[in-house]
This record gives C-alpha cells, sequence and structure tokens, in this order.
C-alpha cells in the first residue's frame, strides 16, 4: 500500500513559504516589490529546494500565482545561494536568468523555456566558471536575437528575429552535460561545441547533422550520446563506433514522425556490439529492422525467459559480455521475443515494458509518452494492472508534465479513471489519491477539450464525494458549474457534471453549500431533473441559498417546470423538496403566499408521484407556512381551512411504512414543529415524519432523534390539550421505538 506518511519537514517548510513569501521571508517594499529580509542567509541546499519547488508549483497549482520578482529574491550570493536549478516552461523569462547571474551555478536545467531568447546565451556566460551541467531542451528561441534592438516596432513593422551565430561555449571549462535537444535549425552545432574540452554526455535529440565527426573530439570521455530522431547513414554509424567510452547509445525515433533513409540491420548492432565494449544502455526504440535480427521460433519456445546474452534472441546481442542495464524497443518487433539480455526493457508486449517506456520517455518525448499511456489504457481497461500504483504515480507525472498536450491529456485522464477503479482503492493513500485530484482538476482547468473533461468527470465519479475533494472543494465546483454552463452543449458531461456537484453539497457543512450558491448553478434542460436535485441540496439549511432562488426567479421557474413536465415524479420530488427548503425560512415564507403558489402546493398533495414523495414534500411546505398562523393567510383563495382539511386526508392514505428516498441531516426544521398550538396539522405532520423515519430507519434516526432532544419534545407535546389524539398516540409510538432502540443497543458488559 502507498505510504500516507506526511512529507519530509523541508518539503512542508519550503511549501509554507512560498505560499506565504510575505509573511515569512520576505517583505513587500513600497507595496508591490517583493524583497528579502536584509537578516536572512541561507545556503544552496535550501535556495534550490524553493527556486525547483517553486516552478513546480506555477506549472501545477493554478492557486499558486507567479510574482514577477521572484528570482530578484536570489540575486545576491551573500545571502541566498544557488547551485543546482531546474526551470520550465514560459514562466521564465530573460530578466529571470539575469536576476541571478552573480550565482555560481552548478547544473542549471532549461526546459521548454520558449521565452527565453539570446539574451539568456549572454546570461549563460555568467555561470561558465562553474557550470557542470546545463540543459537548453525545447528552449527553441534561445539562439535568436532582435535584428534592430533599438528600433521602432508597431503593428506594420513588427521586430524581426534573427538567428545568433557566433555563440561559442568558450570559456565552459567545466561543463561536461550538455543537452541541446529540439535545438533551432541553422545553428553550426560543430562550431557551438568544439571549445567543449571533455564532454561525458550529450544529447542532440531532433536535430539534423549530416557530419558528426566532430564526436570524436571527445571519443576519450563521451559517456551517454543520445541522437533521438536523428536520421543517420552508415557514416554516422561509423563514427559512433569510436566512441568506445559509451555507457549509454540512443539513437531511437519516433515512428510517425517523419520519413526515415535509415534502416537498422544486424551489421550496425553487430558494430556496436563489438566496439562499444562499455555499453550498458542502448535505446533503438521505433527502428524498422532491414533485415532479421531474430533468433528462430525454435529457440523461442526452448526453455523459461532468460536475460543471458548467450540465449538473446536478439542474435547481434549475444556478443554482449553481460545484460544491459536498458534496453528501449518500444515499438519494435524485437519487444515480442522471450530472451531479451536486459535487466529493464521498453516495449508494448507486456505491462513492465510499457510501464518502463512511460518513465523513460516522459520528460523529453511526450509523442512517445502519448503512445505508452495509451498501450497501458488498453492494459487497465481489459486485464487488471499489477503494478498499479507505480503506473497511477506514472500517469500523475506525465499530466503534470505536459498539461497542454492534447494526446496526453486524453489517454492520461482515460487511464486515470480505470486506475482508481474500486479494485484498486484500498491499496491507494489519501496523499496519492489527492495528487490524482489535484491532476484532473488541473487537466480540467488547462485543456477545455471535450474528452479530457468527461474523462476528469468520471474518474472524478470513482472518488468517496465529497470527502475526498473537500480539500479543492471550491475549486471543483467552479470547474463542474462551468460544464454547466448552457453554451456547452455536451449533454453527457453535464449530466456527470451536475451528479458531481450534487453529491458535493448533499453532506457537507452549511458555509461550503453556500459558497456553492454563490457561485450559482446554471439550469440547462437536458439536466433539469439533476440540477433540481442539486438545488435541493445546497438549499439544505442554508438561507442565503434559499433567498438567492427566490431572487433569481426561482418560483417562475418551478411553475414552468411543473407545467413543461407534468408526468416527472423526480423531479416533481425534487422540486418540492427544494421548496421545503425555502418554506423553513420564516422571512421567506409571505413571497410563497399566494393563490397560484398556494393552489399548486394544494393540488400536488393528491399526488401518487414517486410514492408519497411529492405529496409528503408539498405537505412539508404548507405546514410550515400554517405554523405562521391564521394571521399570516393573505390570501382568499383557496381557504385556509380548506388546505388544511386536505392536508389531514393526504397524511392519513400515506402509509407508515413507506420506504423514504431522502436523507435527513437533523430533525431541527421538523421538530419545531411540534411543541406548537398554532397549527395541529403543522404538529401532526412533523410527528408522522418521525414516526415513519425511525421505524423504517431506526439505526439511522433513532440515534439523531435522542441527541437532538426530540424525545423530550413529543414527550411535552403528548400533555398539550391542543394536541390531536392520533397525533398524541403517534408521538407515544416514535419515544417506545427509540426506548426499544436504546434498550436493544445498551452495553451490558461488565
Amino acid at each position: 500500500m502507498a505510504s500516507d506518511s506526511p512529507d519530509p519537514l523541508m518539503t512542508l517548510c519550503t511549501d509554507y513559504c512560498l505560499y506565504n513569501l510575505e509573511g515569512t521571508l520576505c517583505y513587500l517594499l513600497d507595496n508591490e516589490t517583493l524583497r528579502l529580509h536584509p537578516d536572512i542567509f541561507l545556503p544552496s541546499e535550501i535556495c534550490d529546494r524553493l527556486v525547483n519547488e517553486y516552478v513546480e508549483l506555477v506549472n501545477a497549482d493554478t492557486i499558486f500565482e507567479h510574482n514577477e520578482n521572484f528570482f530578484t529574491l536570489f540575486s545576491e550570493p551573500r545571502s541566498t545561494r544557488l547551485a543546482r536549478i531546474h526551470l520550465r516552461e514560459d514562466i521564465v523569462q530573460d530578466q529571470d536568468l539575469e536576476a541571478i547571474r552573480k550565482q555560481d551555478l552548478v547544473e542549471l536545467f532549461l526546459t521548454n523555456c520558449e521565452k527565453l531568447t539570446a539574451k539568456s546565451l549572454q546570461t549563460l556566460g555568467s555561470f561558465s566558471p562553474t557550470l557542470v551541467s546545463l540543459s537548453l531542451f525545447g528552449c527553441t528561441n534561445i539562439f535568436y536575437e532582435e535584428e534592430n534592438p533599438g528600433g521602432c516596432e508597431d503593428d506594420l513593422n513588427p521586430t524581426r528575429q534573427v538567428l545568433v551565430k557566433d555563440f561559442t561555449f568558450e570559456g565552459f571549462s567545466r561543463l561536461r552535460f550538455l543537452n541541446l535537444g529540439q535545438m533551432t535549425k541553422g545553428v553550426n552545432v560543430e562550431s557551438l561545441l568544439r571549445p567543449l574540452a571533455s564532454l561525458t554526455a550529450l544529447d542532440l535529440s531532433g536535430i539534423q547533422l549530416n557530419d558528426i565527426i566532430f564526436l570524436t573530439q571527445w571519443k576519450d570521455s563521451l559517456a551517454s550520446l543520445v541522437l533521438y530522431n536523428m536520421d543517420l547513414c552508415e557514416e554516422h554509424v561509423q563514427v559512433i563506433a569510436q566512441l568506445r567510452k559509451l555507457r549509454h547509445l540512443d539513437i531511437s525515433r519516433d515512428r510517425l514522425s517523419s520519413y526515415y533513409k535509415f534502416k537498422l540491420t544486424q551489421w550496425v548492432l553487430n558494430l556496436f556490439v563489438e566496439n562499444l565494449v562499455n555499453l550498458t544502455s542502448l535505446d533503438i526504440s521505433g527502428h524498422i529492422m532491414l533485415e532479421n535480427c531474430c533468433s528462430s521460433s525454435e529457440d523461442e519456445k526452448v526453455g523459461q525467459t532468460s536475460i543471458s546474452p548467450e540465449m538473446s534472441s536478439i542474435t547481434p546481442l549475444r556478443n554482449l559480455k553481460q545484460p544491459l542495464q536498458f534496453l528501449g524497443l518500444f515499438e519494435t518487433t524485437l519487444c515480442h521475443l522471450s530472451h531479451i539480455p536486459a535487466y529493464k526493457v521498453t516495449g508494448a508486449k507486456s505491462e513492465e515494458q510499457v510501464l518502463n517506456a512511460i518513465e523513460a520517455y516522459t520528460e523529453h518525448r511526450p509523442e512517445i509518452t502519448s503512445r505508452a499511456i495509451n498501450n497501458l489504457f488498453d492494459i487497465t481497461r481489459i486485464e487488471h494492472c499489477n503494478q498499479h500504483l507505480r503506473a497511477l504515480k506514472l500517469v500523475i507525472t506525465a499530466l503534470k508534465c505536459h498539461k497542454y498536450d492534447k494526446n496526453i491529456q486524453v489517454t492520461g485522464s482515460a487511464t486515470l479513471f480505470y486506475l482508481t477503479h474500486a479494485e484498486y482503492r484500498l491499496e491507494q493513500s489519501i496523499k496519492l489519491r489527492r495528487q490524482v485530484v489535484q491532476v484532473v482538476l488541473s487537466g480540467m482547468e488547462s485543456y477545455q477539450e471535450v474528452t479530457v473533461q468527461r474523462n476528469c468527470c468520471l474518474t472524478l465519479c470513482n472518488f468517496s464525494i465529497p470527502e475526498e475533494v473537500e480539500f479543492q472543494y471550491r475549486r471543483v465546483n467552479e470547474l463542474l458549474l462551468n460544464i454547466l454552463n448552457p453554451t456547452r452543449q455536451d449533454e453527457s458531461i453535464q449530466r456527470i457534471a451536475v451528479h458531481l456537484c450534487n453529491a458535493l453539497v448533499c453532506q457537507v457543512d452549511n458555509d461550503h453549500k453556500e459558497a456553492v450558491g454563490k457561485m450559482g448553478f446554471v439550469m440547462c434542460d437536458q439536466v433539469m431533473e439533476f440540477s433540481w436535485s442539486a438545488l435541493w441540496n445546497i438549499t439544505d439549511e442554508t438561507p442565503n441559498n434559499c433567498e438567492m432562488f427566490l431572487n433569481y426567479s426561482g418560483m417562475k421557474l418551478f411553475l414552468e417546470c411543473l407545467k413543461e413536465f407534468p408526468d416527472k415524479q423526480e423531479l416533481h420530488r425534487n422540486m418540492l423538496g427544494l421548496l421545503g427548503n425555502v418554506a423553513e425560512v420564516e422571512e421567506l415564507r409571505p413571497q410563497l403566499m399566494t393563490s397560484q403558489f398556494i393552489s399548486v402546493f394544494s393540488n400536488l398533495l393528491d399526488s401518487e408521484a414517486d410514492g408519497i414523495e411529492v405529496s409528503y414534500n408539498a405537505c412539508g411546505v404548507l405546514s410550515h407556512i400554517m405554523f405562521d398562523g391564521p394571521e399570516a393567510w393573505m390570501i382568499s383563495e383557496p381557504r385556509r381551512e380548506e388546505v388544511v382539511d386536505r392536508m389531514w386526508a393526504a397524511i392519513q392514505r400515506w402509509d407508515v411504512n413507506s420506504r423514504r428516498n431522502i436523507n435527513y441531516r437533523s430533525f431541527e426544521p421538523i421538530l419545531r414543529l411540534i411543541p406548537q398550538g398554532i397549527s395541529p396539522v403543522s404538529q401532526h405532520w412533523a410527528t408522522w415524519a418521525l414516526y415513519n423515519l425511525v421505524s423504517v430507519y431506526p439505526d439511522k434516526y433513532c440515534p439523531l432523534l435522542i441527541k437532538e432532544g426530540g424525545l423530550l419534545l413529543l414527550s411535552d407535546m403528548i400533555k398539550m390539550a391542543s394536541a390531536r389524539p392520533e397525533t398524541k398516540e403517534m408521538g407515544r409510538k416514535v419515544i417506545e421505538h427509540c426506548n426499544n432502540f436504546m434498550d436493544k443497543n445498551m452495553d451490558t458488559s461488565r
């Protein structure tokens, strides 16, 4: 089972400081600019955590706001030290790197920072004496600068961007790790890299180079080389074979991206195995094998699967001295073989291979990751996922990392639905399930695509509502209410959304219900029945929401729905339940005192729709109105006595053993009708309601009635001269039921 242990103290403190910068590390200068307190000194271990976690929060948490002055807090090394920072996406701009240029950075990872320009190339030079690891992956504009920086720009003459061709890594004497993946076309890679004396790791993903002979200048130091999606040729292969220190080689490709002339052959694999004797990791995913590199089918059937090189089903790999630590075979036929000489393999043959693929490719290859998650989706949909905790964490990471990638959001959200099913729930910690909720909500906020919205709503249905989402209560409701906007025409999503809204407001406190009311429920014809149910719930013991219902023409809508849907029993029950909540609010009852409304309520007393529910709710509305006394009866028709007679007749028709489609969290609105003599029929309705509920659901409602002092009120009512005999008799039965319940459940152990 996933751990529910709290986060490390460092994490908790870091997050608290970031959410409360002004109250902890900083003060506001001139009421607008954040400044670090002058008596603070923070070592690199803390500063690195603050910066890296800040970037994560800005990208993942919509509640967390980006502060344009944040990076200036780390401008002075005498008070804040930075060493290893990972920045990503568009929140990072040229001025942010400029703000920290005095820092002695050892590691700087910039991932998909598309707002960085050539100004940041100049800033990188400030880090050159200390920088060991640098990633510029996906920083597609960092080699561009304005053609005329001081010129005049307007709509007719926008500033032209030109490619910087004179920048090199001259002076970066300590640089060992470099990632230039997805670098802009036109940059002379050889000239750029030539000054680097001893690279150990180089990533040139997505860069097309006709000649890579310059790589041999690092043949005695280069341990890792990534040439993902580079269209190779025989000359490339010959150069690679000279890099004898390589431990990791990645020549994989995206099978769907474009046409590749290069085909992987047995000769190529043999060349790598013979020359790259230190190789422990090889990725050839996506390649088509030009000739047969596999053992015969007879060999495949012999014995159990083995990772031993001499047993390898991939014949060129039989010459390996030991199994590889990693072998990428995703979207190749080789992953389906039995004997693969590697401890970790990516592919589509098994759950293990698929999870390995998601893990290996998530950060930099969303196009591959989405297809791997799609494979996982098929597994979770059809089979049982054996490593569901690992799978869940990997999908969460992919969704957070690529929140604007349509394919990942669609496949990832669909997979989450199956991974959060009841069969896996017991092994999932509260912390992990909260992560799912947060990534689902982020997906709904970031991507309005219909399929994503539907998948996310369905995933939320796998959670206990409202308990498991209460920590994000307002955010959930705002997203669901947005789905209910009439301009959105997808009926299936709206139905799911209203079901969730209904569940959200059914069991929470009144503060939450009032908050939902203030957000404003939107009615849609397609989800009318569900919407009334939700309105019933958010007005329960919440007077402000009841008032909003009346102020926004709720009674007009009630009459229109009653006329438009005369035979929808569930709808009638829900509408009358809501009006019962309105009638419980004394100051709102005068708005119900019209001939039209009272006539409608009186006629519904005779309804047999949904068992007794519609008649019961109509009688409840009238009972509260009658409680105000004859002087509050401001209409001539129908007469008060006539309505009272119809109420008595209706109650006598009801079966006291009727099972109910209702849920009371408190009896307070009913109990207030017991100790009074103004309206005996209201008193009788309240007593009947209690009698029915404690008779049919004693385990639930006897304790509630006892807890809220109902037995004392009933005892006093029995002594009242104004109470009707049948009401008193029913009151005695309620008390008897509750006493029997207490006797039955009393602890007699010694």
